[in-house]
């Protein structure tokens, strides 16, 4: 099941101690290039398929986009596969610079 994570929650995941999640950017370099988050493992939607070899099916991975649309298609997508800790930043980065950090650049 893919659970839907706010920025928020995802704020206070990542300040937390213990093993952090894997957050896994989907969206295109350019986009990339206006904002992102440090941590953020980057392989756009269409390489998905061809870079699955750098995911762990095990682990949690929160998946995020622009608005949170192409994630959740990615996290659908990676559940029929057999990843079973999936979570899709809902809103997308969009929602995580106006909810937690207002100061990152938008588009």
């Amino acid at each position: 099941m893919v659970r839907q994570l706010t920025p928020h929650d995802l704020k206070t995941w990542l300040e937390q101690p213990g093993e952090k999640p894997l957050i896994l950017d989907v969206r295109e370099a350019w986009e990339r290039r206006i904002c992102a988050l440090p941590e953020a493992v980057h392989i756009p939607m269409n390489q998905i398929p061809d870079r699955l070899a750098e995911l762990e099916a095990e682990r949690d991975v929160v998946i995020l986009c622009h608005h949170g649309m192409r994630s959740q298609q990615v996290a659908l997508y990676l559940e029929r596969l057999g990843f079973g800790r999936l979570h899709n930043l809902h809103g997308g980065i969009d929602a995580w610079a106006k909810e937690v950090d207002p100061g990152m650049a938008k588009y």
